[in-house]
C-alpha cells in the first residue's frame, strides 16, 4: 500500500516547507521537497493536503486508561480511538488500574490487551511499590518505556516512601524513571487544617493549598537528588509551580539524564478557573497560581521543560460532581490536547514548530523510541494532518471519551485535526474512526 500526502506545509525538526511524504506499508519512503513526480503519484493513493499543516504524531507520555478495573470511566479501546482523532499515535500508561501494574506479569497482560484493541501505539509503565523491588528490577528497557515512581499519594498502595526501597530503585532503575512528586507529609497536614476549617465541605479553591507548591518542591528536590546521586535518568511528570523550574536545566533533552514535563491543563487553565470548573479541573498536582503558569510557560520555551503531556485521567461526571474530599482528580484530555496548544499557536504565544519538538521529537528523544517521532525516511509513518483554519467547538457530539465530558466543553478552537495515519494506516479521518486498525507496542533503544 502506497500513500503520498501531497503538497502539505511540513513542520519538522524545527522547519516549515511545502512539500510531499509518500508512505509504504509501515513505513515513510520517500519526502518530497519540491514536485512528485507524475509517475510516483500514479502508483499511489493521494491525499490532498495544500493549506495544512503535516505533523509527526504526538507522543503522551502519561496516559491513565483505566483498564483493567476502572472500564466504566475509560479503557484502552475507546480512550485510543480518542488519542487517535487528537493527533496522538503513540501513548505511555500508568500502572494505577485495578490490578495495579506491579507485576512483570500484569504488565505483560495490559500489552497482550492492548495489541487486541488499541488504535494507536502503546507502552505502558511497570508500577514501583515499597514491596516489589524484584519485580521492578526485571523490567526490560528495550521493551518497556519506564518505571513510575509515585513520591507522593496514590491508589492502593503505590506510595514508594521508603527510603531504602527509593534508593535501590534509583540506583538500579534499569530504565528511565518517572515520578509523581508531591510530599505526603505536608499534603496530610494541610488537610488536616482545612478538615478544621471547613469540616468535609472544604471548597475547591483549598485543592492548591493543600497540594500546596511547598508539597511540590519538597518531592521534586528530592527525586532530582536521588537522580544526581545515582546517575539515574529521570523524568519529573506534570510539574506545576514556579519553585520547581529552578531544579532543572536548560538544553536540548538529548543532552540530559533529569527532565520535565508539563501538562496542558497547567499550561491552560490557573487558580482563578475553580471558580468556572470547580472539580472538573481538580488534578494532582492541583492547577496553581497565575505566577505559577507563567513560569511553566517560561521555563517550557526556554527549554528547562522538555515534554508537553496530558495526564489524561477520565472520571464520569457524576464522580467528579461528589464534595472536594471524595471527588476523584484527573480528567480527560487526550483528545484535545494538540488542539489546545495549536490554540496557543493562533494567539502568539509558541510557534507550531515548538508544538511539534515538544509533543513528538521531544519525547521520541527523551524515551529512546524507535524510528517514531519525526518526519524522516525509514521511521514509522505516524503522521497528522492538521487543518490549521478549522473553527468548532467541543461539544457532547464529538467528544469521543467514554466518560463523554471534556474540561474544553464550550471551547471554540480554531485548528482541527483532519486526518491521523498510524503505521502508515489512516485510522482517523474528519470525525471517523477506522475500527479494525490495531497500534503496535513501541520498542526502545537502549
Amino acid at each position: 500500500m502506497k500513500t503520498i500526502i501531497h503538497q502539505a506545509t511540513i513542520i519538522n525538526e524545527g522547519e516549515r516547507f511545502t512539500g510531499s511524504v509518500l508512505v509504504e506499508g509501515e513505513f515513510i519512503k520517500k519526502i518530497y521537497r519540491d514536485e512528485v513526480p507524475e509517475a510516483d503519484l500514479q502508483r499511489a493513493t493521494v491525499v490532498d493536503a495544500e493549506g495544512k499543516y503535516l505533523i509527526p504524531g504526538a507522543i503522551d507520555d502519561q496516559v491513565h486508561f483505566r483498564e483493567p478495573g476502572l472500564t466504566h470511566k475509560g479503557d484502552i479501546m475507546s480512550e485510543s480511538r480518542a488519542a487517535a482523532a487528537g493527533g496522538v499515535t503513540s501513548y505511555m500508561e500508568m500502572p494505577n488500574t485495578n490490578p495495579q501494574t506491579t507485576s512483570q506479569a500484569e504488565l505483560e497482560k495490559k500489552y497482550a490487551r492492548a495489541a487486541e484493541v488499541s488504535a494507536v501505539n502503546y507502552s505502558f509503565y511497570m508500577g514501583a511499590t515499597n514491596n516489589n523491588l524484584d519485580e521492578v528490577l526485571k523490567t526490560d528497557p528495550r521493551r518497556v518505556c519506564g518505571i513510575k515512581v509515585f513520591m507522593g499519594s496514590s491508589t492502593g498502595n503505590m506510595l514508594v516512601d521508603n527510603e531504602k526501597i527509593l534508593s535501590e530503585i534509583f540506583r538500579n532503575a534499569p530504565t528511565l524513571v518517572a515520578t509523581h512528586c508531591e510530599d505526603e507529609e505536608i499534603i496530610q497536614r494541610n488537610t488536616e487544617i482545612y478538615r478544621q476549617k471547613y469540616g468535609e465541605i472544604v471548597p475547591i479553591s483549598r485543592h492548591p493549598r493543600i497540594r500546596s507548591a511547598e508539597a511540590c518542591y519538597k518531592s521534586s528536590s528530592k527525586a532530582v537528588e536521588l537522580a544526581a546521586k545515582f546517575g539515574t535518568r529521570l523524568h519529573v511528570l506534570h510539574l506545576s509551580t514556579a519553585d520547581e523550574m529552578s531544579l532543572f536545566q536548560a538544553g536540548p533533552v538529548k543532552d540530559k539524564k533529569i527532565t520535565a514535563e508539563v501538562c496542558v491543563h497547567h499550561l491552560w487553565f490557573e487558580e482563578k478557573d475553580y471558580i468556572e470548573y470547580g472539580t472538573r479541573i481538580k488534578w494532582n498536582p492541583a492547577i496553581k497560581s497565575a505566577d505559577d503558569r507563567i513560569a511553566l510557560w517560561e521555563a517550557l520555551l526556554a527549554d528547562k521543560i522538555d515534554v508537553i503531556a496530558t495526564d489524561h485521567a477520565p472520571h464520569t461526571l457524576d464522580e467528579k460532581s461528589h464534595p472536594y474530599f471524595k471527588a476523584p482528580s484527573g480528567g480527560p484530555l487526550v483528545q484535545h490536547s494538540l488542539t489546545a496548544m495549536f490554540e496557543f499557536v493562533n494567539q502568539g504565544r509558541i510557534s507550531a514548530e515548538k508544538v511539534v519538538e515538544k509533543m513528538c521529537h521531544a519525547p521520541a528523544d527523551l524515551f529512546r523510541i524507535d524510528r517514531r517521532g519525526y518526519i524522516r525516511e525509514g521511521y514509522y509513518g505516524d503522521l497528522v494532518i492538521v487543518n490549521p483554519e478549522k473553527e468548532w467547538v467541543v461539544c457532547p457530539e464529538n467528544i469521543i471519551y467514554k466518560c463523554g465530558w471534556s474540561p474544553f466543553e464550550g471551547t471554540t478552537f480554531h485548528t482541527q485535526v483532519s486526518k491521523t495515519f498510524v503505521n502508515g494506516q489512516l485510522v482517523y479521518d474528519r470525525g471517523h474512526i477506522e475500527t479494525t486498525i490495531r497500534g503496535k507496542r513501541l520498542d526502545f533503544n537502549y
